[in-house]
């Protein structure tokens, strides 16, 4: 935490002096932030916040940082704060900070004051604070911190273009902080329009103690004097945040890095203000597997697209809370009760964290298929009900389905192309390829004509009315009628009843089909092949042209 020059911190922490500051740094004296920790006394009145700006979605960077934030102060016994910035009024807008609260909840991450809960310390959306910021921008005024400038925007692009000329920060030169006030008067008359700037000291450091990165520090001289009130009264993002964060007692900021440099302007306004400065936490972007920061150039970057193509909330918890940091175990699978247990700051890696989208769809297969079977069933059926393949979200049918494919789904939505492959029957495709060439070559024909020969005679149909033990035993029977066993037997098999080469469990499956043609659950259009229409299919195949390499229109039949 950085501690600045000056006296005691408002009874909260106590800061040494290096060398005594004027009260409003017109000497532009040199004064240093030193470090200091946090004690026992304090820990135990932690109030974090996660302040997203409402101008789009809330990408996954952010909902990371909510989520450290949120695990910081359950893990302390503190409060977790959330604060709407939208002082961007041209960007912000209502239904982007609808999402961004919708979000947060999916991901379970309930916050203790904000703009739909209230609080002791609201309101908590900045365009409902103008007032206060005012109230302290004047006071800044007052005691000499802050001054107006009455550049012109055309007055500044040249200074700029002359420190570039000079190989200088672009910093403004400070054409206004020694104004007299007979200048001052005479352009408040003339109704010139001005700006509130921040009287930087020409001299010093600032050094914060960051709970993440260590010592950080910045020399004042790369700054120059700073705007905090814009001339149509907007405060800038750095005074809102450090008025904001100082009145609603914030103990600790744990934002992104790329915030980092903004901490120099807002310990100089902590300091000018006389609030005590909370403690930093800095934390590392994340990478695209190129290593660039994340960007919708790389794929779905929002926790909204996640949510809609089928993402568990407790998997992105799960994942997020992984990227960049972990328990010292080689433990991956963490609820998030366990999470809030386990957390610590110190143990946040400070360098950046690789988002792979491979593993979070793994991650989330496994949490998936660990849910009660009751609520597997009833997330799934529901989805196939929502897109049309069933007409009913439950029942046996259902609960059967979901347990013979639920090892081939690691998101919801692969729901749907788990049941459309059951009822598909692809058998030209599947017999043209240079796998289901070399079955057809064995005798393929000769096994399709016993096939069809059981089910017309009924036996077929009578062993899947049995169910499971009718089913081995005709398979059984079967294979011993055409001298064949195990692989020369099932893939076969395999092949005549679901046209295709690889599926789940094909006896199970071939049950499931046989009561999709009568159960009365599934949709019309859900693409089915009843068992009657394959032997009907099996029946038109040419097996001489297929034999002699010919081509095979295909049946037309949903793959």
């Amino acid at each position: 935490m950085g501690s600045l020059v000056g006296s005691p911190w408002l009874g909260i922490r106590r800061i040494r002096v290096a060398q005594e500051v004027a009260p409003h740094f017109r000497g532009r004296r040199m004064f240093r932030v030193s470090a200091s920790s946090l004690t026992a006394a304090e820990s135990s009145s932690v109030r974090v916040r996660f302040a997203p700006s409402p101008t789009g979605n809330l990408h996954v960077g952010g909902a990371r940082t909510a989520l450290f934030n949120y695990l910081f102060a359950r893990s302390k016994g503190g409060k977790f704060i959330l604060r709407i910035e939208d002082t961007d009024l041209e960007r912000s807008t209502k239904d982007s900070e609808d999402a961004v609260l919708r979000d947060l909840t999916w991901l379970g991450l309930q916050w203790d004051e904000g703009p739909d809960v209230g609080g002791s310390y609201g309101p908590y959306r900045q365009s409902e604070r103008n007032a206060l910021y005012k109230q302290y921008a004047d006071k800044l005024v007052q005691s000499g911190y802050v001054y107006r400038c009455f550049c012109s925007n055309e007055e500044l692009e040249k200074m700029k273009e002359i420190a570039k000329l000079k190989q200088q920060p672009p910093v403004y030169t400070g054409k206004w902080s020694s104004a007299t006030d007979t200048e001052m008067q005479e352009e408040l008359a003339k109704g010139t329009p001005y700006t509130y700037r921040f009287r930087v000291p020409r001299e010093g450091i600032l050094k914060i103690d960051d709970l993440i990165r260590g010592e950080v520090s910045w020399n004042f001289n790369t700054l120059g004097d700073f705007v905090i009130m814009r001339s149509n009264g907007q405060p800038v993002y750095n005074f809102c945040v450090t008025v904001d964060d100082a009145t609603m007692a914030i103990s600790h900021v744990i934002r992104a890095e790329e915030h980092l440099p903004n901490t120099l302007r807002q310990a100089l306004i902590y300091k000018a203000l006389g609030f005590p400065m909370p403690q930093f936490a800095h934390v590392s972007l994340i990478l695209a597997p190129d290593k660039s920061k994340l960007s919708k150039r790389h794929g779905a970057t929002s926790v909204g697209q996640f949510k809609e193509m089928g993402y568990l909330p407790q998997a992105m918890v799960n994942y997020l809370a992984l990227l960049g940091w972990g328990d010292g175990t080689e433990n991956e699978f963490f609820t998030l009760d366990e999470l809030v247990n386990k957390f610590t700051i110190q143990r946040v890696n400070k360098s950046g964290a690789v988002f792979d989208s491979t593993k979070l769809r793994w991650m989330n297969g496994q949490h998936l298929r660990s849910l009660p079977s009751d609520n597997l069933t009833k997330l799934i059926g529901e989805r196939w009900k929502s897109i049309g393949m069933l007409m009913e979200s439950s029942g046996p049918f259902v609960e059967e389905a979901v347990q013979l494919l639920k090892d081939g789904i690691d998101l919801i939505t692969d729901a749907d192309k788990a049941l459309s492959n059951l009822f598909s029957y692809p058998i030209h495709a599947t017999l043209a390829s240079p796998e289901g060439k070399v079955v057809l070559e064995d005798k393929l024909s000769e096994i399709a004509t016993s096939l069809v020969a059981a089910y017309d005679s009924g036996e077929l149909n009578s062993a899947l009315e049995e169910g499971h033990s009718g089913w081995k035993k005709w398979v059984k029977s079967f294979g011993k009628s055409l001298n064949r066993k195990g692989k020369s037997l099932f893939m076969p098999l395999r092949i005549l009843l679901t046209g295709k080469l690889h599926g789940p469990d094909m006896g199970e499956g071939l049950l499931l089909l046989y009561k999709a043609g009568s159960c009365g659950v599934v949709s019309p259009q859900s693409g089915l092949v009843t068992l009657d229409d394959r032997i009907k299919l099996l029946r038109e195949i040419e097996w001489q042209s297929l034999n002699k390499d010919e081509p095979v229109l295909d049946s037309g039949v949903v793959v």
